[in-house]
Order: C-alpha cells, then structure tokens, then sequence
C-alpha cells in the first residue's frame, strides 16, 4: 500500500501541536541553582599535597592544556648516616580551561590522585586569556568535590586501609612496650 501524500506532513504538524499545547517549563538559572548528576565534570581541582610533579597528567594531555613548573630540593637524611634525598618541588600548575576538552585522562593517568572532578561549572571569563587557572584557583575547586561513593558493606576492605590499620597497631603495641619499660624503670630507681 502506497503512502498517503502529505502523512508525513500531518504527522509533524500534530507533534508540533502537542508540544505547542503544553507548559512550558523554564528553569530559572540564575536564581536556582540546576540540580546536577551527582559525578558531573565541571573543572578540575587539585589536591597539592598529593602533587608530585610526576608530569604524567601534563604529558598525556592530548590538548596540551597543563602547564607546570618545579624545582628539585635536597632533603636531610631520615636517620643519622643516612643520605640525602632530592625531590620535586611543584612551583606552578596551571590549566588552560579555554583548551581543555574535558577528556578527564589527566585525573586516570594520576597515580597520586592529586586530580578530581569538581561540579562546579561557573567560570566564565570575559577574556579568554583569563581562563588559564593556576593552582591557587585550582586548589578551591578541590573543595566542591564530591565526597567518593560508599563502598559496599560486604565489599573486601582496602589494602591501603588494612596495611595503615597493621602499622598503626604495630606503632601502638611497640608504645605501649616502651611505657611500660620506662615505667618499670621508674619503679626500681628509688629504692
């Protein structure tokens, strides 16, 4: 059976006026806050602390939008005759926000995540050349992240977890030793 000339016409015109007949619905930005999924990708916050200048982030950028500067430190020996150490020091980290394509590989590449997803998305510059952020910017961004989603109670527990938990009651258990030596060694000394 042949179409009928002018269904498909009929058929766009009864869209158009069931979507003419509704309410409208008008979200008033500004004013109210959107309600955003919970790991939306906004920009991106740094953790500094956890930052050590291993470049990974800034050398699988495919934009070339992480720029960052360091210098190397010496650090005392730990323990006496012990030798120095030398380590980065990180000077600047900056994003350039206005070529960033929010691919999100510098956060995976980050083995110290140093890098997180931060929902905020309110950054608008007037001059593209202010869209590169350094890292004081970055740093508040880091603030709006999201806490990560609960494990699951019959999940296995972290590794990271369990090996703090082990040298914890280690360091407790040899505390505890040594106080009651000293102790001890209070106890005999007056007689």
């Amino acid at each position: 059976m042949a179409p009928v000339p002018g269904s498909g016409l009929a058929k766009g015109l009864a869209v158009t006026l069931r979507t003419m007949t509704k309410k409208t619905v008008t979200e008033q930005y500004p004013d109210v806050q959107p309600d955003l999924p919970p790991r939306t990708r906004g920009v991106i916050g740094l953790f500094e602390e956890n930052c050590t200048v291993c470049m990974l982030c800034a050398r699988e950028c495919p934009d070339w939008c992480i720029y960052i500067d360091s210098h190397k430190e010496t650090v005392p020996p730990a323990a006496p005759g012990g030798r120095e150490r030398s380590r980065n020091v990180l000077d600047r980290f900056a994003i350039d926000f206005s070529l960033c394509m929010y691919c999100g590989i510098c956060i995976e590449v980050c083995p110290f995540d140093a890098l997180f997803w931060s929902p905020e998305f309110e950054y608008a510059e007037t001059d593209i050349r202010e869209l590169t952020h350094e890292r004081d910017k970055l740093r508040e961004w880091m603030w709006t992240v999201p806490a990560p989603p609960a494990l699951d109670p019959a999940a296995e527990e972290p590794k990271e977890l369990a090996a703090a938990r082990k040298s914890a009651e280690k360091l407790a258990t040899q505390q505890a030793v040594l106080e009651a030596t000293q102790e001890a060694a209070q106890q005999e000394g007056p007689e």
